[in-house]
């Protein structure tokens, strides 16, 4: 594929006027005496427009647009839509169990702050090292799609496209945290959604539509070609399912925007991001598959490349330009909520709680930690952008890792009686599982192999009836659950295990749900989710406190054996237990 490629300067000028223009968006927001809590949910008012274009924007990234691209490209015409559909409907469950999530912790910074109180730090510094992972491998990512559009379009190389995108990043968001990441947010989603209006159509016929899709028939094979194709489905659409609910659950770019908006708007919000992704990341997704009609190899064989090549092959230089722009703000959108994300952790999580202390935490301080996180997250992104990973994998590996958490998570808001043991416990074995079935360090073509079948079809049902209990509650949930579980049984068992990425991910799911439901379900004592609310708030203003007297009568319990296990005492900085009865 022969690419047009625009000089030095018209490039240093188009990335000069986005950096510029949301860097002096940030300024205009900047505040003197900048504020910690606002640095990290913006004083959780956040109104339903700059909320929904955040959540959609943050959704939609370079990666997602270059991922759903390759998704058509290996998979044919069902392919995009397994990749956009079932993300967009992840955006949408996220609502219900958002709801619940702000009504136990209306003033929190993190999920992991929230588990702090709950169970103690060892459940805390797992969600938290979770996402300080997840979030290092979605800015590597966006920073391999910057690179690799600039090394495409321009004479630079992908190393210096790749610094070019993590300054220009790093020079926004430093200023004002996550309140310069939703407001360039709702600015970039405007151009992006009136930039896929235009380009993916002009592509489209550039390239010869509908014609190209008759003539080009024969290059694809009989699966790619059907819409029910059942390998695009086992390869991409099934592991995505589980891949984005754990994303949707244990993100914290996501939870970050949760208590950003306000209270009442999270079903709006949620709603408004589902149609906002669904529609681009599909749309732009069949660029792919024209590409695979068209006889398209991507340059250096590389899928990442199919979107600019296909691009720089059709596109006149005007709109080359609007697309350059568009994919240089879908990639800035998503890792400035990495940067932002990061930073919250790190000042809530590690320094506001763990180091100093809720009571002690100088606001200032936290300030200065969660910028100096910033700098040294996008230094340590860029200097493994330049491994060049395939961004697809990428994404299903994180999606598939985080479904470990998500039931003892989920189960951590809603039910009293999980304690931090179980909590921890299920976690770690279902990783131990997860990671050997995804990469096959073990051979599964024997009695292990049903083993692992098994404990898939049981995620399934995990799975299936998550998505339910958000929307209808317990009892149809768990019909739900056992329903697919019988239904899937008489076909996976025995076939299963052969999909190492999906069975990864259900495996994950279903072994950290059986542990933590085993360890929990005989606990006597309930938590009070009310001293949630008391111990979580603002740093700044000092409204909640790490040991906020607990109303006489209120019958908060912390599950047995949350104190040996998470070495809670009046020194460590961990929140004392609150009982009914005797500690």
């Amino acid at each position: 594929m022969d690419t047009a490629q625009f000089n030095a300067l018209v490039v240093v000028g188009l990335l000069v006027l986005f950096y510029g223009g949301t860097f002096l968006i940030s300024t205009r927001i900047g505040k003197k005496e900048e504020n910690a809590d606002g640095y990290m949910t913006a004083g959780n008012n956040l109104g339903f427009g700059i909320s929904a274009a955040s959540m959609t924007a943050t959704w939609i990234w370079a990666s997602s647009m270059y991922a759903s691209a390759t998704s058509g490209y290996t998979y044919g015409i069902s392919g995009p839509i397994h990749y956009g559909l079932w993300g967009a409907l992840m955006i949408l469950f996220i609502y219900p169990f958002g709801r619940r999530i702000r009504a136990v912790a209306p003033k929190a910074h993190t999920l992991a702050e929230v588990l702090y109180v709950r169970h103690g730090r060892s459940s805390q510094l797992m969600l938290a090292g979770s996402n300080i992972v997840g979030s290092l491998i979605s800015l590597m990512s966006n920073f391999i799609a910057g690179g690799v559009l600039i090394s495409m379009l321009s004479p630079f190389t992908f190393t210096q496209g790749v610094f070019a995108v993590a300054a220009g990043v790093l020079l926004y968001t430093l200023w004002s945290g996550f309140r310069a990441s939703v407001l360039t947010d709702f600015v970039q989603v405007v151009a992006m959604l009136g930039a896929v209006a235009v380009i993916v159509p002009f592509i489209f016929f550039a390239a010869d539509f509908p014609a190209a899709f008759e003539t080009g028939a024969s290059n694809l094979t009989a699966e790619q070609g059907s819409f029910f194709s059942s390998t695009a489905f086992m390869e991409q659409g099934a592991p995505y399912i589980a891949a984005v609910l754990a994303y949707a659950i244990g993100n914290q770019t996501i939870a970050q925007r949760l208590f950003a908006v306000k209270e009442s708007l999270i079903k709006p919000t949620f709603i408004t991001a589902t149609v906002g992704y669904g529609a681009m990341v599909i749309g732009v997704g069949m660029l792919g598959v024209l590409a695979l009609y068209l006889g398209i190899e991507p340059a250096g064989g590389d899928p990442n490349n199919i979107i600019p090549g296909m691009a720089a092959e059709y596109l006149p230089p005007v709109l080359l330009a609007v697309f350059f722009i568009m994919i240089v703000g879908a990639l800035s959108s998503t890792a400035d909520s990495d940067l932002a994300a990061l930073s919250s952790i790190m000042m809530a999580d590690v320094y506001g709680q763990n180091v100093a202390g809720k009571e002690k935490a100088n606001p200032a301080t936290m300030l200065l930690v969660g910028r100096i996180t910033m700098v040294l997250a996008t230094a340590t992104a860029v200097a493994f952008a330049s491994l060049q990973l395939n961004i697809l994998d990428l994404l299903v590996f994180v999606g598939a890792l985080w479904g470990a958490l998500v039931f003892p998570v989920l189960a951590s808001f809603y039910w009293g009686k999980v304690t931090g043991r179980a909590f921890t416990t299920s976690v770690l074995a279902a990783l131990a599982m997860f990671l050997p079935v995804r990469f096959g360090w073990i051979p599964l073509d024997n009695a292990l192999g049903i083993v692992v079948d098994v404990l898939a079809v049981i995620g399934v049902g995990v799975v299936l009836g998550l998505m339910v209990f958000g929307f209808f509650g317990a009892r149809p949930a768990r019909v739900v659950g056992v329903a697919a579980v019988v239904v899937t049984a008489p076909f996976a068992i025995g076939e299963l295990h052969e999909y190492a990425t999906l069975s990864g991910s259900l495996v994950a799911y279903s072994v950290s749900t059986i542990i933590c439901w085993s360890m929990s379900v005989r606990q006597r004592e309930d938590f009070d989710f009310a001293v949630i609310a008391q111990r979580t708030g603002d740093f700044d203003d000092g409204s909640a406190t790490a040991a906020a007297p607990v109303p006489a009568g209120s019958g908060a319990a912390v599950p047995a054996g949350r104190a040996a296990e998470d070495g809670d005492s009046d020194s460590d900085g961990d929140p004392e237990p609150a009982a009914t009865g005797s500690k």
